[in-house]
């Protein structure tokens, strides 16, 4: 609860939002207690909450060793404890994203056949959504371990979205077989030899124009994909506001616009989109932006919830043992 760039005014106001939206969910709420009770007291006596107090909470620039020698007391390191204990089925933070990675990877140990996890998150495109891995877990992966995530991820789309065999795509510099490092041409034929259904190199464009449900890359050129996804839905939404506010005249036609441009803004917030999930670990961790407000925290409590019900890790678990990649660990971090 005390994670993120704005702490309990978001999480606070996320929590109930989500109470509200679905009766069978309850939360558990760690973090310093009176701070808590303070921020909730329009649903603390809601018999679907309970308080976990932590006397610690990690800053937002912590580096993730500190993080994790040092608080061991904290909201973060507390949820991550419930989770791994089985008193809670899935863990929610905004906090700091390379201490929640190291922390989880420590307390709830990877999955057999997988070295590293890695972050899937939604992003939104003209029909429907895109799933993409890893947004910012691994700057550097081998073609071994882009095998692990694409194997993680398809198992994840299979079975939240209930496609019976959903489309993968390798992000490269181009769709020619001959372009791409050798990682990339390493992680293509691995692909290819997979029995997933594969359709080879993607480019950035084919990420929102629906050719693909899973697009798998590293960490690196995930995250500046994402972030520059963002950045420009921002930067549009600024852009049409301020053009029609220029004048008289352009406020008249924002009014007659003003259907189109609510339809515009629900189908492509991001707010609706907040939520990865943190996959390869035996536990369902959800990580939410540090910048958001209340209701896009809500919707990363919607994606814990729904893994946890739709038993994500028993799945992945299972097709990984299904799967011939060797359970040998082939990158340590």
């Amino acid at each position: 609860m005390m994670g993120g760039d704005r702490g309990l005014n978001v999480t606070a106001s996320g929590v109930a939002l989500a109470l509200s939206r679905h009766p069978d969910l309850s939360c558990t709420l760690v973090g310093d207690e009176s701070q808590i009770r303070t921020a909730m007291k329009a649903v603390i006596d809601s018999d679907r909450v309970d308080i976990v107090h932590s006397s610690e909470s990690v800053d937002m620039h912590e580096s993730p060793a500190s993080a994790l020698r040092f608080k061991k007391d904290s909201s973060m390191r507390v949820a991550l404890d419930l989770l791994g204990s089985g008193q809670v089925d899935a863990c929610v933070s905004a906090g700091n994203t390379g201490a929640l990675v190291a922390a989880a990877r420590f307390v709830l140990k990877t999955l057999s056949k997988i070295d590293r996890p890695a972050i899937i998150s939604t992003l939104p495109r003209t029909h429907g959504h895109v799933h993409m891995l890893d947004l910012g877990a691994n700057i550097d992966s081998p073609a071994e371990i882009l095998m692990q995530f694409a194997l993680m991820g398809e198992s994840m789309v299979r079975t939240l979205e209930g496609i019976d065999r959903p489309s993968v795509g390798l992000l490269n510099v181009g769709s020619e077989e001959i372009k791409g490092s050798e990682v990339i041409k390493r992680a293509n034929e691995l692909l290819k030899a997979s029995g997933l259904n594969y359709v080879g190199y993607v480019e950035g464009d084919d990420i929102f124009n629906g050719s693909v449900e899973l697009v798998v890359t590293d960490g690196f050129v995930g995250n500046v994909a994402l972030k520059t996804s963002e950045g420009l839905a921002q930067m549009l939404t600024r852009v049409i506001r301020e053009e029609f506010d220029r004048g008289f005249l352009t406020r008249i036609a924002a009014l007659i616009a003003a259907p189109v441009l609510r339809s515009f803004k629900n189908r492509f917030d991001h707010r609706a989109y907040n939520g990865a999930v943190l996959l390869g670990l035996n536990g369902t961790v959800v990580k939410s932006h540090g910048n958001v407000d209340g209701l896009a925290f809500s919707h990363a409590i919607d994606t814990a919830r729904l893994a946890a019900q739709k038993d994500l890790i028993g799945h992945i678990r299972h097709d990984l043992e299904a799967s011939s990649i060797s359970s040998d660990k082939v990158a340590p971090l």
